[in-house]
Formats: C-alpha cells, sequence, structure tokens
C-alpha cells in the first residue's frame, strides 16, 4: 500500500533543523527555510519545527509559500495577459512575492503583521481577517515552500517540453519562459531573505505523483463536501511542477545549509522517533 502523508518527522530531526536555524530568544528574527517537491512533508515539519521552538520559550510561527499566491482574481487578469496557463497557481509568477517581502521585513523590525493565508481548495487568498497575527515579535519565522531556493534555467533547458502539459499547451515556450524569468528576476530577495535553507530531498520526481495525490485526497477528507480536484484533472495540475520539480532535484543540494534525504515512504534514513 502506498505510505500515507506524514503525521510527524523523528523528534530527532525536528531538534536537529531547529538548532540549524539557530534563533535565540531576544536575538532578532531568523528565517528558517524548509524547501521540497510537493507533498515531501514540509508542512509537517514547518508545523513541528514551530512548536518545538515555542516549546522552548521562542516567539515562532510559520509561513508557506503557498500562502501567498496571487488571488484568482490576479491570476485570471495574469492569465489573459501573459499566457492561460498562468491562472493556475504554484509555478513561479503565480506568487506575490513583494508581499512575502513585506511581512518578513515588519518581522525584522520587530512589528506583527498579520501572516497570508490561502484556501487551495477555494483556490484564493484569504481575507486578511482571517490572517493570524503573531502575539509579539518573532524570534523564528519557519518559511516553507516547494520550489524555495531553486535558481532559474538556462535559456537552453527551456528549450524542449518536458510533458504533454507543455507540448499540447505551451507549445511556443511562451509560459515556462515566464516563469523562468519571474524565478530569476522576482524570487531571488526572497530566497535571500532566508537565513538557513533545510532542504527535504526527495529520491526523484517519481515519488512526487504519489505523494502529491495522497496531499490531495487528505486536502479533501479535511474539507467534509469538497470533491477537490478529479484524477483527470489532478493528471494536469502536477504536470505544472515538472520542469522545475526535476530542476530543483538537481541543483538545490549543494545550495542548502542542511540535507535531509528522503525515501519513497518519506521516511528519514538514520533518523529514530
Amino acid at each position: 500500500m502506498p505510505a500515507s502523508p506524514p503525521s510527524a518527522f523523528p523528534a530527532s530531526l525536528v531538534r536537529r533543523v531547529l538548532a540549524a536555524g539557530a534563533a535565540r530568544a531576544g536575538g532578532g528574527l531568523r528565517v528558517l527555510g524548509i524547501s521540497g517537491l510537493q507533498g515531501s512533508g514540509k508542512s509537517t515539519l514547518a508545523a513541528q519545527v514551530t512548536a518545538a521552538a515555542q516549546a522552548d520559550g521562542l516567539s515562532a510561527a510559520r509561513l508557506s509559500l503557498d500562502d501567498v499566491y496571487l488571488t484568482a482574481a490576479q491570476r485570471r487578469a495574469l492569465a489573459a495577459g501573459a499566457h492561460p496557463l498562468l491562472s493556475t497557481r504554484g509555478p513561479p509568477g503565480t506568487h506575490d512575492v513583494a508581499l512575502a517581502l513585506a511581512t518578513i521585513d515588519a518581522l525584522r523590525a520587530g512589528r506583527t503583521p498579520p501572516l497570508p493565508r490561502f484556501d487551495k481548495l477555494g483556490d484564493d487568498r484569504l481575507p486578511e481577517a482571517h490572517w493570524p497575527r503573531p502575539a509579539r515579535p518573532l524570534d523564528l519565522l519557519v518559511l516553507e515552500g516547494w520550489c524555495l531556493g531553486v535558481p532559474p534555467e538556462s535559456d537552453a533547458a527551456l528549450q524542449a517540453p518536458i510533458n504533454a502539459l507543455e507540448r499540447d499547451e505551451d507549445a511556443d515556450g511562451r509560459w515556462r519562459r515566464y516563469c523562468n524569468a519571474a524565478l530569476g528576476r522576482d524570487y531571488p530577495g526572497l530566497w535571500s531573505a532566508v537565513d538557513v535553507l533545510c532542504l527535504l530531498q526527495a529520491p526523484g520526481f517519481e515519488v512526487v505523483h504519489r505523494w502529491r495525490w495522497q496531499q490531495e485526497q487528505a486536502l479533501r477528507n479535511a474539507r467534509a463536501g469538497s470533491e477537490g480536484m478529479a484524477p483527470a484533472r489532478f493528471e494536469r495540475f502536477i504536470q505544472h511542477f515538472e520542469r522545475i520539480s526535476r530542476h530543483a532535484l538537481r541543483t538545490l543540494p549543494p545550495l542548502a545549509d542542511m540535507v535531509v534525504p528522503l525515501d519513497a515512504a518519506r521516511g528519514v534514513p538514520g533518523e529514530h522517533p
């Protein structure tokens, strides 16, 4: 049977990741990044590290790249003006990077701004009234994201389509060039705001399909009455991420401060509860 999404990572790993973040009470904000492909357990680990930090007396919170997607209306406008595929959230160019940076800048200044939140099933950003606000200035922000830290590809790498979506819906390469240009132009400032980057390294892209489908089922079960994505729609959706996911597998390990290899069941070899 396929492994279900991880309910928890080993406590020993959580402590190692928290130690890598090196936050201390009253020492000013530290941003600990957790990068990993879809379904790898980033949100689970981020929640555990945040809870462990709070148990140590630190003021800690978490934020996801998923929380700063452009709104549905903004993505519709982008799709109409640049490329239809940009209506789908996820790839570079569909995030409000300025919002993420403004939030981190405010936290570094010792303020307590509301932290953005996104409703994946509703496919839109939640109203600001529903965003949580830290009770006091943060010592640690855990920022997680599927493409966190990934550099852009070369122009030559963009020439050939990598899957059916690119072949059939981006034949001229306009969408993938737009995403890649955004990755090189808009995201480096956000990547540089991360003090320590931890990478959950998947064994290969092949496992991402199963991991992300399990995540989709969990989202559906969490929202009573929601149908979620049908299999055919899911198959198309996951292809939006294949190019940058494969690029991340190749490029991120030497860029990360800490690499955590995962097996196909999201286990961490050598770590024990």
